[in-house]
């Protein structure tokens, strides 16, 4: 199965996920992407680009708070529970595709607003690619919590590929 094949069949979640993606879509949609706006005023490029800062704030919140009981099974402080796993993995999986187009030139605003180093920008190119990285991890991480009903060997090194992920980007591109 090809990387699309893998992300295209994330966009198909379970009845559980068409709430949340209904909401989050609704709210990005409305014109949040510096990058996908027309030019507009300054005003509006100042605004959007905080705009942009919120969004990507609140889909890694949100990555973060849905990847924590994965972890937790993966550093054995929580029992596999196959049904709460999945719906977990399915979550991220969704959410790291909504990552898409909200770092924009105009969001690189620095410390307090946002955390992101501005290697981001400078090396736009590779952060990309660790964003598509993680993408895919997340949809892998997806698949085979479906297929599993234990903490297999194959689980853990799907969750492991999204963690390590994780940290390599804040690693390299946000700032403690």
């Amino acid at each position: 199965m090809t990387q699309v094949s893998k992300l295209v069949k994330l966009v198909n979640l379970k009845s559980s996920l068409k709430l949340l993606g209904a909401s989050l879509l609704v709210t990005l949609s409305s014109g949040l992407y510096a990058a996908d706006a027309p030019a507009q005023p300054a005003v509006d490029a100042a605004a959007a680009a905080k705009q942009s800062v919120a969004v990507r704030k609140a889909a890694f919140t949100l990555i973060a708070n849905n990847f924590k009981p994965i972890g937790e099974v993966l550093q054995g402080k929580a029992t596999y529970n196959q049904a709460e796993i999945v719906k977990r993995a399915e979550r991220v999986a969704f959410l790291s595709l909504l990552l898409d187009g909200t770092f924009p030139d105009a969001s690189n605003l620095g410390e307090p607003t946002t955390k992101s180093k501005p290697e981001i920008w400078a090396k736009k190119a590779d952060f990309d690619k660790q964003i598509k990285e993680f993408q895919v991890n997340a949809a892998a991480l997806a698949q085979i919590a479906a297929k599993e009903s234990t903490a297999s060997d194959s689980f853990k090194a799907a969750a492991k590929a999204v963690a390590e992920g994780c940290k390599g980007c804040h690693d390299a591109y946000k700032a403690k």
